[in-house]
């Protein structure tokens, strides 16, 4: 399962070092180049709203199977485009589909038992963010041996090739809710208004991916740049950074099921903004700038995941019927920080270059902090 969305995801992210070399190939400019990350976002934000509910009332191990599917069918799509508008296309559709993840991830926490459920959402979500960031390393190695387009043929045929291995490896698992499919799309906004821990959650999950997806978008222009100048493969093997990072998910997943997972969103609040410090840095270029540089990256991957593991196992366990609906409302509140990130990032950088986008990660990580401080406050404040 964890192997399972660490493909699933990896499609949406693998354009992110490759932009330089997708603009020149299909003539686009460096905006529209950009608008590849926020397409595959946007597309995986309505996945999650639209599809990720049907968990709650068709067999999951079903929708699990036909997603991977489709999703190694617009894979297909992506890597045959001739132009922009199909490229764009593809991504979109990939982005969509993708969110085969978020059906296993729920379906892992309910196979589990609720005394390990932050131990097996650690698990799984490895699997994903080390889809996430070690997609950036795949298609920089693989640009390098065939061109932008071979690593979404290779992840195509390794889609196909999951939906046949979940088919035969997951068991069949139903919901049974009694709503039909607009009902259930109500009830998934009902949750996110009557469950305050949803909501509060869901904004720190949404300014923390923010904040990640502005450092994973803005990064490929600095190392493409006058200040490193380094090519694809390169640009790549930061994933490999990155993935340092997802060490976190386990750890933080352990920490919650002893009753931490407020403390560790605290810290992890706190190295987020300390990391823009070190980013900011890293823009000069110089040996002890990458330095930085990479430090910061860590860092930031490493309190991002432990937010959003946390984020996670609290959410899962309020409402368990309603998982499904719940990952939905969080998880589309989260990718929709991400692709107004990216989205912002286009324009700070053309406006201001790497000290704006610190600029603009830092003040994200501020509001984190403050999120955390008030809903800290909240649950600390008696009730009349």
């Amino acid at each position: 399962m964890s192997v399972a969305t660490g493909l699933a995801v990896a499609g949406n992210y693998f354009a992110q070092p490759l932009l330089d070399v997708i603009g020149r190939d299909l003539h686009l400019s460096t905006g529209a180049a950009a608008l590849v990350v926020t397409v595959a976002q946007t597309g995986y934000g309505l996945g999650l709203l639209l599809l990720v509910p049907l968990g709650d009332l068709i067999e999951r191990r079903r929708l699990a199977v036909v997603l991977c599917a489709l999703t190694a069918a617009f894979l297909t799509l992506t890597a045959s485009a001739p132009n922009g508008a199909l490229l764009l296309a593809g991504t979109a559709l990939t982005g969509l589909t993708s969110v085969a993840a978020q059906v296993v991830l729920p379906f892992a926490a309910t196979l589990s038992a609720p005394a390990e459920r932050g131990r097996t959402v650690g698990t799984v979500m490895t699997g994903l963010l080390l889809g996430i960031l070690l997609a950036r390393t795949a298609a920089g190695l693989l640009a390098e041996l065939g061109g932008w387009r071979t690593v979404y043929w290779v992840n195509a045929a390794l889609m196909l090739l999951m939906a046949v291995l979940l088919r035969l490896r997951l068991p069949t698992l139903r919901t049974h809710v009694g709503l039909r499919y607009p009902a259930l799309l109500r009830s998934t906004l009902t949750l996110f208004v009557r469950e305050p821990v949803l909501r509060w959650r869901a904004a720190l999950g949404a300014l923390t991916f923010a904040g990640f997806s502005v450092l994973w978008t803005a990064l490929v222009f600095l190392l493409s740049g006058p200040a490193y100048g380094w090519q694809e493969s390169a640009i790549g093997l930061m994933g490999l950074v990155g993935a340092a990072g997802s060490l976190a998910a386990s750890t933080a997943g352990r920490l919650a099921d002893r009753g931490l997972a407020h403390r560790v969103t605290g810290i992890a609040a706190f190295l987020l903004l300390g990391s823009w410090g070190l980013l900011a840095i890293g823009g000069a270029g110089s040996t002890w700038s990458l330095a930085a540089l990479l430090a910061g990256v860590i860092i930031l991957d490493l309190a991002a995941q432990a937010v959003h593991v946390s984020n996670q196992n609290l959410v899962y366990g309020v409402r368990p019927e309603a998982r499904n609906r719940l990952n939905s409302a969080y998880m589309t509140s989260y990718f929709t920080g991400g692709a107004a990130g990216s989205a912002l990032t286009s324009m700070v950088w053309g406006l201001a270059g790497w000290g704006g986008v610190c600029a603009l990660g830092a003040g994200l990580a501020g509001a984190v902090v403050v999120v955390w401080a008030a809903e800290r406050l909240r649950r600390r404040t008696p009730r009349p």
